[in-house]
């Protein structure tokens, strides 16, 4: 299918305390469980697109190469008062081109979508979220669990042997 990455992960990349967790979990415990032991490809932000290249046609590049989007659902992201260009990319990829299947993982509890922008609101009455339940530890998740079961069922199939 010429794509390169399995899926696009977009996630706030503001530098606050709040943000360390998902930091951390976009960095470490994504790759290990999804790339290292699911055998899948991410393309991430900071580690597969570097500072110095053009940011904006590498990302529209790297999504356009990408079975899916991956979308963490955070407070910060909600609250932003501009959504991040990758994520406009992704949700104007997903509705209005149809091209690409969007997952959303709500990091933290929510609560009302009011204050998000339609297009996510729309991706969730469609498909809902899956919702990270786990304790914010730096303990590895097993892949097995409920929550990265989930993530598995949306991602494309492996060409991995089992």
């Amino acid at each position: 299918d010429g794509k390169i990455y399995d899926a696009y992960v977009i996630y706030p990349k503001n530098h606050i305390s709040e943000a360390n967790f998902v930091e951390y979990f976009v960095y470490q415990v994504m790759p290990d469980i999804l790339e290292n032991k699911c055998g899948y490809k991410l393309c991430i932000y900071g580690r597969d697109i570097y500072p110095g290249e053009d940011k904006i046609s590498e990302i529209e590049k790297r999504m356009q190469k990408s079975r899916r989007l991956i979308i963490l659902l955070t407070q910060q992201l909600i609250n932003c008062k501009e959504p991040a260009y990758d994520q406009h990319i992704a949700l104007y990829n997903a509705l209005i081109q149809n091209d690409t299947k969007v997952i959303l993982l709500e990091m933290e509890t929510i609560g009302t979508y009011g204050k998000l922008q339609e297009s996510l609101k729309f991706i969730i009455e469609q498909q809902g979220t899956i919702k990270w339940k786990e304790q914010h530890t730096v303990h590895p998740q097993t892949p097995n669990s409920k929550f990265w079961k989930q993530v598995r069922y949306h991602m494309p199939l492996t060409l991995k042997s089992s």
